[in-house]
């Protein structure tokens, strides 16, 4: 068990139970993962003389202990990854960081990689690492929030992440948020759907004590003015790199977000931050709480259609349940929460399994 730690940088000390010391060597200004840390084979290792106290460890001339090992929880490298991070934050505040001239924000995550690929250098650019349609919000903004946000996304939804992935990304990105240097413009990326609306709200939460000038850039909006387009478009992730350079390129004259404009969405993040829901839409303008159970009726109808379509009723593939059902919706969707509700159709007796249901290409189901 870590009872301590001390940092003489670049080097991180760990103490472990009851008398050996773990040293990490920050080599960059680059954030670590729970994966880096686990793999990290340029661990140096000591052990406390009789009588020493770890407040004064000085590794000195001291030998490490060879054909020793010794064992860590993911619970324990999970806190050495933070604390590392934390570390690392405070040396890129001491360093210069004026190379960066300007950064754009976009949720989720995805994203990011048209934004880096369309938009032209210098230019830094943060992808939020989730999907705030859906699960708890019940103060995500603090660590008793994303603990229980964290639970119930294992819980519940299928997500291909790896023990801790998941709130390392979000520290990490926090961390990304809260380095921005205050002369920097902000661009934040964002449509008309649930996810990147809330992500809006909460990345604007956690710029909250920067007075950086902030431009919204609402590429449903931006979409419609500057591009002859017959299809409606609603998520960001949907424009081609060049799209989002011609968009951002257009948009250069449009003046930072006002403080009052600010404010109201900050509060509006504070009154998601206290609801309960698990399911959210984008509706008229605002983010709406949805029972958990919204989509049930359109999932059993859509196995129902799929199986009038077939020979002899059989089993079908839950991506293909979910593709029909996306496909004939007139909203976007998430189709992780739809993987979920089967899975609790599943449950309840509605639908028949065939296969492991680890992931959508993994079973299948039919009406019982």
């Amino acid at each position: 068990m870590i009872i301590n730690f001390k940092v003489v940088f670049p080097f991180v000390y760990f103490l472990i139970e009851p008398n050996r010391v773990l040293c990490y060597k920050i080599i960059c200004d680059k954030y670590v993962t729970f994966l880096d840390l686990s793999t990290y084979n340029e661990w140096e290792t000591y052990e406390l003389n009789d009588g020493e106290e770890f407040e004064f460890f000085n590794p000195g001339n001291k030998k490490q202990p060879k054909g020793e090992g010794c064992f860590i929880s993911h619970d324990d490298l999970n806190r050495m990854v933070d604390i590392i991070n934390n570390c690392i934050q405070i040396h890129r505040r001491s360093i210069n960081l004026s190379d960066m001239t300007s950064v754009h924000i976009v949720s989720p995550e995805y994203v990011a990689g048209s934004l880096r690929v369309g938009l032209d250098n210098p230019k830094t650019v943060i992808g939020f690492p989730d999907f705030l349609s859906i699960g708890p919000l019940w103060n995500f903004h603090e660590e008793k929030g994303q603990t229980l946000r964290e639970e119930w996304l294992f819980d519940n939804i299928n997500y291909e992440l790896d023990d801790f992935d998941y709130r390392n990304k979000l520290n990490i990105t926090i961390h990304q948020i809260v380095d921005i240097p205050s002369d920097v413009p902000i661009n934040l990326w964002y449509g008309e759907n649930a996810d990147e609306q809330i992500g809006l709200r909460f990345i604007l939460y956690a710029l909250r004590n920067k007075d950086n000038d902030i431009f919204l850039m609402n590429s449903t909006e931006l979409y419609r003015k500057y591009i002859n387009a017959k299809e409606p478009l609603l998520h960001t992730g949907q424009i081609e790199p060049e799209i989002l350079k011609l968009l951002f390129e257009q948009s250069k004259k449009n003046p930072p977000l006002s403080q009052n404009f600010r404010l109201k969405l900050l509060k509006e993040w504070e009154a998601l931050s206290q609801t309960k829901e698990v399911l959210r839409a984008w509706d008229n303008g605002k983010v709406v709480g949805l029972p958990s159970d919204y989509y049930d009726k359109q999932i059993i109808g859509t196995l129902e259609r799929l199986h009038k379509e077939q020979e002899k009723i059989d089993f079908i593939k839950v991506g293909q349940v979910i593709g029909n059902l996306i496909e004939h919706s007139d909203v976007p969707v998430n189709s992780l929460f739809l993987e979920y509700r089967i899975r609790y159709l599943i449950y309840q007796g509605v639908f028949e399994l065939k296969g492991i249901p680890k992931s959508i290409r993994h079973y299948s189901v039919k009406l019982r």
